[in-house]
């Protein structure tokens, strides 16, 4: 009888307490915070031109760094610099908070600018 005792004391028993390095890691794959960086970018950007393509995002992760390259289509005229500087700050406030990454690098890709119109009016030279 003993012996279902001293059973029955061992499933009772906490199991043991394993130390914080041993217990494993969390990896975040990197289409995950390409997304997270992608939705930050359009958070920032603004408003855009109906016809212009929803602003994404490529990321390398290396240990719990990222690297983020942005690529956004914008309105024109506008102050470039400062919309791309609002992308940056962004880009690195919330993937830092929602992912816990520093962000060493974000670089954003202006890939076309779309000429604002002008109520019906036809853009262009005129003499």
């Amino acid at each position: 009888m003993t012996s279902v005792s001293s059973g029955a004391e061992e499933l009772r028993r906490p199991p043991p307490v394993v130390a914080p390095g041993e217990r494993g890691a969390t990896r975040i794959a990197d289409r995950v915070v390409a997304k997270i960086a992608g939705q930050a970018a359009r958070e920032a950007v603004g408003e855009l031109p109906a016809e212009a393509a929803s602003p994404h995002a490529t990321v390398v992760v290396h240990h719990e760094t990222a690297r983020v390259r942005v690529h956004l289509e914008l309105d024109y005229p506008c102050d470039i610099g400062a919309r791309c500087r609002r992308v940056r700050r962004h880009v690195v406030e919330r993937v830092g908070a929602l992912v816990g990454m520093e962000v060493l690098e974000v670089a954003v890709q202006v890939e076309r600018l779309h000429p604002a119109q002008a109520h019906g009016v036809a853009q262009g030279r005129t003499r």
